[in-house]
Formats: structure tokens, C-alpha cells, sequence
């Protein structure tokens, strides 16, 4: 469905106002290279940044390359990164992922949102976060809680499902902004609009938003 003239106008300035609120947002996930992205993100499923960004100092110096994290053992991996959360099947599905750019990809990540989602333990969010945050590259939208949520609360899209937020979102704003939207929207998520007691009051974007489930 194409959006309203109204719809996109409202759009526009809610994202305005979060550019000017969040001059610095940034993705959370601390990295220096494409594979310490994917890494983080993998790990993050079900999981804090802040817990991510503790444990993945240790296991960059410990696997710097994909060789080095395809040719761990599972054991010293699990252990490594236990309190994630899911350890085992994170864990598996690095060493996965690993030797799948290893043996694919000649030991770096891919650059395409298909050979991405090919990858053990990576979807479509995951991608996203790599594509735009790694290599610059808009494919689409990064889609997690708080983006959802927040997309629903300020009436930009009726969906739950991530896919269809995403479609959504990717029909209201413009390319060159698809990365950055999430990390404002996950920056207001945090700092205003939290799931269970949102502050509406003091809220910058209050004007233009409906309020939605709250």
C-alpha cells in the first residue's frame, strides 16, 4: 500500500525532530571490522549490547579471523561467550558461519543481503545491521523491538511482523536514512519510549505521534 501524502509529510518530521534530539546515534555494537559486526549481532539475539560489548574483547583476541572462529572448538566457544545466553546454539552457529566464509567467501564477510542470508545464524536483521553498518551499503531497515514497537506506536505502519514494519518503513523514508532510522528509533526507545512506562510528557516527538498501544 503506498503511503499518504499525510502520512509521509508526518513521517519526515518526526524523523527531523529524532536527527536533532540524537545528533550521535550510532550502532551500539562495539567493532573495527565487517566480521566483528556480524559476530556482535549474532550474539545479541536475546541478549543486551552492554553484555555483548563485555564478552567480545576475549573472543576477538582469541579469534581475530573467520579461520580462527570456524577451527574453535565448541566447547572453548561456549564457554567464551556463555553468558549471552543460547551459548550452545550461538556457538554452533558461529563456528557455522565461519567456516562458511571461510569456504565460500575467502575469509571475508559477503557484501550482498543474499550470500548474508545464507549464513548460519543470519537473518535478515542481521544482514541489515552488517550491509548498512559495516559496509554503508541501504538494503533495508534494521527491524528490532524497539524499532517495531516505536514504528507502531507513532502510527507509521499497523504490523507486527518485522518483515512487513520493514516494508513499511522502507516505503516512508528516504534510502540514504534507512540505517540511521533505526538507531534513532532505538535511541527514543530507550530514552523516552520504553515498553512499559513510556514518558509521553516530556516526549519530543509527542505531537506528532498517536500514541498507539499506549
Amino acid at each position: 500500500m503506498t503511503p499518504s501524502p499525510a502520512l509521509r509529510r508526518r513521517t519526515t518530521q518526526i524523523l527531523a525532530i529524532l536527527k536533532r534530539t540524537y545528533p550521535d546515534a550510532h550502532c551500539a555494537l562495539h567493532f573495527t571490522t565487517p566480521l566483528e559486526l556480524l559476530i556482535a549481532t549474532i550474539l545479541s539475539a536475546q541478549c543486551t549490547d552492554e553484555r555483548v560489548n563485555q564478552v567480545t574483547p576475549a573472543l576477538f583476541a582469541r579469534c581475530p579471523d573467520a579461520a580462527s572462529l570456524a577451527a574453535i572448538s565448541q566447547g572453548e566457544l561456549e564457554k567464551i561467550i556463555h553468558s549471552t545466553g543460547f551459548y550452545r546454539a550461538k556457538a554452533r552457529s558461529l563456528r557455522s558461519c565461519a567456516a562458511s566464509i571461510v569456504a565460500d567467501h575467502q575469509g571475508k564477510v559477503p557484501r550482498t543481503m543474499e550470500a548474508l542470508h545464507k549464513l548460519a545464524g543470519v537473518g535478515r536483521k542481521t544482514a541489515n545491521v552488517v550491509l548498512g553498518n559495516a559496509f554503508g551499503l541501504a538494503e533495508g531497515v534494521v527491524v528490532d523491538t524497539h524499532v517495531g514497537r516505536l514504528s507502531r506506536r507513532m502510527g507509521l505502519t499497523r504490523h507486527l511482523d518485522p518483515v512487513k514494519v520493514e516494508s513499511a518503513l522502507v516505503r516512508l523514508i528516504p534510502k540514504e536514512d534507512w540505517t540511521l532510522v533505526s538507531h534513532l528509533l532505538i535511541a527514543h526507545g530507550r530514552k523516552r519510549c520504553n515498553a512499559r512506562k513510556p514518558d509521553c510528557a516530556q516526549c519530543e516527538v509527542k505531537k506528532l505521534c498517536p500514541q498507539r498501544g499506549v
